[in-house]
Parts: C-alpha cells; sequence; structure tokens
C-alpha cells in the first residue's frame, strides 16, 4: 500500500511502552533512495527528550503506521550531549538500538 507522505503530518507517535513521543511534523527524506529517513517531531514529550527539544526518529524504529505510528524502539530518555571539556574524556556510547 503506497501512502503520500504529506499523510505522516500530525499523526501522533507512540513507543513501544505506550508513551506519547509527539507529533510527526516533518519528515527526513532519502531523495536518491526514495524513502523515508526519519520522522521529525518539533516538542517531543518533555518526559521523554530533555527540555523538548526537537528529535528527528530514525524511521527504521517504526514498527507500523496508521491512524497514529506505532515505534518498535525508543529509548527511556533522551538526553542532551555535552562536549567533553578540557582534560575530560569523552563517555563512551549508548548501545545501538536493534536494526
Amino acid at each position: 500500500m503506497l501512502v503520500e507522505m504529506t499523510e505522516y503530518l500530525g499523526r501522533q507517535i507512540y513507543g513501544p511502552d505506550g508513551r506519547l513521543v509527539g507529533e510527526v511534523d516533518n519528515l527526513v527524506v532519502d531523495v536518491e533512495e526514495a524513502k523515508i529517513d526519519g520522522l521529525y517531531v518539533d516538542e517531543p514529550n518533555a518526559a521523554l527528550v530533555d527540555e523538548g527539544r526537537a528529535v528527528s526518529i530514525p524511521y527504521r524504529w517504526v514498527s507500523a503506521v496508521n491512524d497514529v505510528v506505532l515505534l518498535k524502539y525508543f529509548p527511556k530518555r533522551v538526553s542532551l550531549k555535552r562536549a567533553p571539556s578540557k582534560g575530560e574524556s569523552a563517555s563512551a556510547e549508548a548501545p545501538a538500538p536493534p536494526a
């Protein structure tokens, strides 16, 4: 089934635990591959994302799209990263989510 990309706009996004992540405000598109790369959320749930900062959710995390978007993966909490200061080593990255 083909879906117009504009039909994604405004749909609510829910994490695998049923918590509302936010609404689709825009799409990240890979023009060369002609596919959706991510869902852009301008005002995500502040309980899930530090300061409610805008996020782009990789499309590979999407489980299903119907009246709402269901994710098969979303971190328990998205934190803002800060650059290490002088004399401080960079911290290890969090494990990669499932593909």
